[in-house]
């Protein structure tokens, strides 16, 4: 399930009045509770916008980042990166985006575009990249700057609500299933940790014709049903194996122990993508477990290309977000 701070409607005359403020939740150290702040609304800068939030799911590296496991990359910051929100202010120099347009900012805040990656396309693994809510403040406030050719725009079928998990619980998962796909047809799909990611990509994956597999902790009967309800072929254990082997396995759940499980439970020249920006140490493991040609990978973030390939094409698989 996701959790979400739900912040009201803005209103409809835009932008804001002079000397308007907004409500921040701040984290000012890591492992203590966020402290709400009231400040002036920030000014865009060049090439910024101010988007008046209308939604912003809790992700689990908002987790990571309040319990110190990702390290502080400024003194205090506000979390919150899958954000929904509406255009209140323009920088200078913005021309292709209104007043009052419904925009998505995701993880990654902004990227460097002239280090080998960024030419290269792989934005994603920048040398001097930004995160929203982790070295910029996130979503997690009335009011947010953003740059604006880091924002995207958004399915007009879809709620705010619905649509704030997809900017990062949905792009990593989509970003992830692409990376599990890419080195042969994927016909038995494995998911270890079925929440926000998982529970999105599978709706898309079983739209696309695959038989996926939910591994969750033992005993977890509520996200194995949830898994069921969704379309699972299957719903189990995470130490369990399934007979045939898997095609391909995405680990979402921040857990070491599960590579060597999932790597077991993929065939010859089968994959396993890591989803996650933070993992548990993965314990030693027999060589037999990667031989036989499987792959070991992990995800690093994502693209804006991600999110303009996976928006459309969630929509049209009516991918549905299960929240509270």
């Amino acid at each position: 399930m996701i959790c979400f701070i739900l912040v009201p409607d803005a209103p409809k005359a835009l932008p804001q009045e002079k000397g308007s403020t907004m409500l921040g939740m701040r984290l000012k150290t890591p492992r203590t509770p966020l402290i709400a702040e009231v400040c002036a609304d920030p000014a865009p800068g060049p090439g910024e916008l101010r988007l008046r939030v209308q939604a912003c799911g809790v992700c689990r590296t908002d987790l990571h980042v309040v319990d110190g496991e990702l390290a502080p990359q400024q003194p205090s910051v506000i979390p919150g990166h899958q954000v929904v929100g509406r255009v209140e202010a323009l920088g200078p120099g913005l021309q292709d985006v209104q007043l009052g347009d419904r925009l998505g900012l995701a993880w990654l805040g902004g990227a460097c575009g002239t280090c080998r990656y960024c030419l290269a396309g792989e934005e994603n693994l920048c040398d001097d990249p930004t995160f929203t809510g982790w070295s910029r403040d996130g979503g997690f406030a009335d009011s947010v700057i953003a740059r604006a050719d880091f924002c995207f725009p958004l399915p007009p079928d879809l709620s705010d609500v619905e649509t704030a998990p997809l900017l990062c619980a949905g792009l990593i998962g989509f970003r992830s299933w692409r990376l599990a796909c890419a080195g042969g047809a994927v016909h038995r799909l494995g998911l270890y940790g079925f929440g926000a990611a998982a529970h999105l990509l599978a709706q898309l994956a079983i739209h696309e014709g695959q038989e996926v597999y939910a591994f969750t902790r033992d005993g977890d009967t509520a996200a194995q049903e949830l898994a069921r309800e969704l379309g699972c072929r299957w719903a189990g254990g995470s130490a369990e194996r399934p007979d045939p082997p898997l095609d391909a396995a995405i680990i979402f759940a921040p857990v070491g122990e599960l590579v060597p499980l999932a790597l077991a439970a993929v065939r010859k020249g089968g994959v396993v993508v890591c989803g996650g920006i933070h993992m548990s140490d993965i314990p030693a493991f027999p060589y037999e477990r990667l031989w036989g040609e499987r792959r070991l990978l992990s995800v690093a973030n994502l693209t804006r290309q991600d999110a303009h390939d996976y928006l459309p094409r969630a929509a049209k698989a009516k991918v549905r977000p299960h929240v509270r």
